[in-house]
């Protein structure tokens, strides 16, 4: 349970979550040595690099994925002393909710293999979140995926603020800076920062609706007995995130040329479904060759905005 801040609180910009993606940090340097862009809003920032151990070593992470570990079992669980899982319970402590200089809004840098563009990624219907991502859709058409309901992928960092989203953007290969990947990185934070000073000041609008993109599966690639992959990525499909499928369009392509088709349960037979984190690097370790999702568009909710002003009120 986050309790409820009442010190003056920062927005928590985190980037290096994942230590090979290293657009982000690159950006958090760029803003240490030029801050204006930052504090242009008057909000106070916090820039901080998520995994510097994994960071230092160019990998993903240690020991255990830094962004799954912030399941509130996992961080109690005083037998479990991971390197990334004592980073996650340092970063609460530095600069979660109830910290000395708390935190109450995180927005956490991501950079993928995929071609997700300039992108949103949220964790559950939080109506602050939604807020948030809503203004965000506003003012730079950014796509969003919802990613939810799915067991065997929990203990997002994010959820651990009473605020926060993810910026995804690719694809760029991990271990890479591109200057373009940077500067979509760059346009997303300080677009999100304009957000939360608009909602501070009492007057951000949001859009009649949201358009969003619901996880419903994701998909392994097509594997022999012994779990080598017995297939790959379909070449038709490669870089054709946010683009729609139907049942029986190819996916993937066996070692023979043999093409295998996209099949879908009876409950969504006819629908289009939309992929996203297309043959992402990082998620083959997983079995997630991509995730597919339902585009819908809701009515923002009458909560939303009241949500993410009361936030945006206890910034400094």
């Amino acid at each position: 349970m986050i309790s409820q801040v009442v010190k003056p609180a920062q927005v928590l910009v985190l980037a290096g979550t994942h230590g090979n993606e290293r657009n982000g940090p690159w950006l958090l340097e760029h803003w240490r040595r030029q801050p204006e862009a930052l504090q242009r809003h008057g909000l106070e920032v916090a820039l901080v690099l998520g995994n510097p151990a994994a960071y230092t070593a160019n990998q993903r992470y240690l020991e255990r994925d830094l962004n799954r570990c912030f399941s509130p079992e996992l961080l109690a669980d005083s037998s479990r002393n991971e390197a990334d899982l004592q980073r996650a319970r340092q970063l609460l402590t530095c600069h979660g909710p109830d910290a000395e200089s708390p935190s109450v809004v995180v927005l956490d840098l991501h950079s993928t293999t995929s071609a997700m563009g300039n992108s949103v990624v949220l964790y559950g219907r939080r109506p602050a979140d939604l807020a948030l991502a809503a203004g965000l859709q506003a003012e730079l058409g950014l796509p969003i995926y919802l990613h939810e309901a799915d067991a065997s992928q929990t203990g997002f960092l994010v959820e651990r603020w009473p605020c926060g989203l993810v910026i995804e953007v690719g694809p760029v290969p991990q271990g890479v800076i591109q200057a373009q990947i940077c500067r979509q990185s760059k346009l997303g934070v300080e677009a999100a920062l304009a957000v939360l000073a608009a909602a501070q000041r009492g007057c951000l609008k949001l859009p009649d609706e949201l358009v969003v993109h619901c996880h419903l599966v994701s998909l392994d690639l097509p594997r022999h007995p012994d779990g080598s992959p017995s297939a790959c990525l379909h070449q038709a499909l490669q870089h054709r995130d946010w683009r729609p499928l139907r049942a029986g369009d190819p996916v993937f392509m066996d070692h023979c040329g043999k093409e295998i088709g996209l099949s879908l349960p009876s409950d969504l037979a006819g629908e289009s479904v939309w992929p996203v984190f297309i043959n992402e690097a990082a998620y083959g370790e997983k079995g997630i060759a991509l995730s597919l999702t339902r585009r819908q568009s809701w009515q923002v909710g009458a909560e939303w905005l009241p949500a993410l002003g009361a936030i945006a009120f206890q910034l400094v």
